[in-house]
């Protein structure tokens, strides 16, 4: 536009300037119509129009005037009107081929972005860390970000890896000592000879070497959930919520709480074993870390439920307990997290058994919500979409 309007005023400035038709030393014959008018003088300006006559003086300028005004506007408008028509069709040409350039240019950067964003929506924290951009073309900066991103993901991987394999091979290691601790400990206090203070410090021992070894059992747990699952197999929540309630009742009996269970039909695809670990570890939760019953009408009780919502199978969770603040109900999925005094080595558990069941959930494509309820203990509701499910058992 601003090229246009400048051609517009050049154009305009260039038409401004006076022009005379002048006729040096030539008289012309008038017609006979006008056989009396006296011929013109040399050096002065005149005009035939088209009836023949000759005009001079003030009439011959007004017609030069209009002459010259007609062909300004003819030429204006046809400036305008084919510069205009020019302008669209190389304004149209430059950004079809800047949209194609900036396209061409762009492309790398949506694989990359691209890249990073199905890593970010991994499952889980290092699933997604095997993919690359691994971008091929010109040594430009483009490609040296890809290089770098690969790199830094390459890195990732292995760290996350070698993660995952230390503790592995840390936690077999530790079981075969705690396994060998523990027949020493027994035979020990089964000898005939055993007095009544080595029976008594052997069931502490006993005790203490039964939390390791369930604190072993959780870390190989849990880098098994945090492992790409590869194999899945159809199977009901409800089946295995009623094998975990039989499983648990006893020791809901001695603790005093009453186990609740709704079997409801809940089928979706998974690693059996795995899932049940989370439901294990979600009613064994809720057992342990009840109320002590102050009074006989005290109510304590976990109750279970799983159902189909929609295309998502649901796992609730939901017992009496002590009150626990908002603030601090992420926190209870950190490994080894416990609240208050819990804190001690004699604590009811390993500190790991939320950790693994958001683990388990996020291997399967799910998630895990906590809610505090308003009169204490907690509500946990896990939800897993059967069709991510099923398309990760086909890949």
């Amino acid at each position: 536009m601003l090229l246009l309007g400048v051609t517009y005023v050049l154009f305009s400035q260039n038409f401004a300037g006076q022009y005379r038709v002048l006729i040096q030393g030539t008289y012309l014959r008038p017609p006979a119509a006008t056989s009396s008018a006296v011929p013109p003088r040399p050096d002065q300006l005149f005009v035939l129009n088209k009836e023949g006559d000759v005009l001079t003086g003030a009439d011959a300028e007004s017609v030069i005037k209009a002459q010259r005004e007609e062909v300004r506007q003819a030429a204006i408008e046809s400036l305008l009107t084919q510069g205009s028509i020019a302008l669209v069709v190389v304004g149209a040409l430059a950004a079809g081929l800047g949209w194609l350039v900036a396209g061409r240019v762009l492309t790398p950067l949506h694989r990359v972005t691209d890249t990073a964003r199905r890593i970010a929506a991994a499952p889980a924290a290092g699933h997604g860390l095997h993919e690359r951009i691994a971008l091929r073309g010109p040594d430009d900066e483009v490609k040296d970000l890809a290089d770098a991103f690969d790199t830094m993901v390459e890195r990732l991987d292995h760290s996350f890896d070698g993660q995952r394999r230390f503790v592995a091979n840390a936690s077999h290691e530790l079981r075969t000592p705690l396994t060998v601790g523990r027949a020493l400990v027994e035979v020990a206090m089964h000898r005939r000879t055993a007095s009544a203070d080595v029976k008594e410090l052997g069931e502490s021992l006993l005790t203490i070497n039964a939390r390791h070894e369930q604190l072993i059992d959780g870390l190989l747990i849990l880098a098994d959930s945090e492992k790409q699952l590869t194999t899945v197999y159809p199977v009901n929540l409800g089946d295995i919520v009623t094998h975990v309630a039989g499983q648990l009742s006893a020791e809901a009996a001695a603790a005093g709480v009453e186990l609740i269970h709704g079997p409801g039909d809940a089928p979706t695809r998974g690693d059996a074993l795995l899932l049940e670990r989370l439901v294990h570890n979600l009613v064994e939760n809720g057992i342990r870390h009840n109320l002590p019953a102050q009074t006989e009408s005290d109510e304590r009780w976990v109750r279970v439920v799983s159902k189909t919502v929609g295309d998502q199978v649901e796992l609730v969770v939901t017992n009496t307990g002590p009150d626990i603040p908002p603030y601090e109900v992420e926190s209870l999925f950190k490994p080894f997290y416990r609240l208050g005094a819990e804190r001690l080595v004699a604590g009811k558990g390993s500190g790991l058994g939320l950790s693994i069941v958001r683990s388990v959930a996020e291997a399967h494509g799910g998630t895990v919500v906590a809610t505090p309820r308003p009169t204490g203990g907690l509500e946990i509701r896990v939800s897993l979409d059967i069709e991510r499910a099923l398309e990760g058992s086909l890949r």
